[in-house]
């Protein structure tokens, strides 16, 4: 079987600010923008991975979601309990310092963790937790 990862979702409640988030403050570059106002489904990516992205999606939209479900998920993501993405590089102290320079919520600095994983951890415009691996 061989299967990769395409495509995988996270909210955005605020297109405009994702887009700058991931365009500017990661360097992803955007690779579609469809939609109006805040129902825009907008793909990012890494310039140097055509092959992977990330769909910054509205949330709840479902027709098959109850309206008490909607109230739900946006109570998490104001909480930064909703969606989550786990990121890597070579170089994390570079990184988190580009990042952080960008007035970005720092959730957690450079930390070697007891699991054996170097990270560091961002919240994106929608309360997404974005976690930066150390690749080693």
């Amino acid at each position: 079987m061989d299967i990769t990862i395409h495509t995988t979702a996270l909210p955005h409640d605020d297109p405009e600010a994702s887009v700058a988030f991931y365009r500017d403050v990661l360097g992803f570059e955007v690779r579609s923008d469809v939609g109006k106002g805040t129902m825009r489904w907008i793909t990012v990516g890494p310039p140097n991975q055509p092959g992977t992205s990330i769909l910054l999606a509205p949330p709840a939209v479902d027709p098959g979601i109850t309206e008490d479900e909607r109230r739900t998920i946006r109570e998490m993501m104001a909480k930064g309990t909703y969606g989550w993405i786990l990121l890597a590089t070579p170089n994390l102290d570079e990184t988190f310092e580009k990042v952080q320079a960008r007035d970005v919520e720092v959730v957690q600095e450079p930390t070697e963790q007891p699991y054996g994983i170097r990270d560091c951890a961002f919240r994106d415009p929608a309360g997404n937790l974005v976690r930066i691996q150390e690749l080693r």
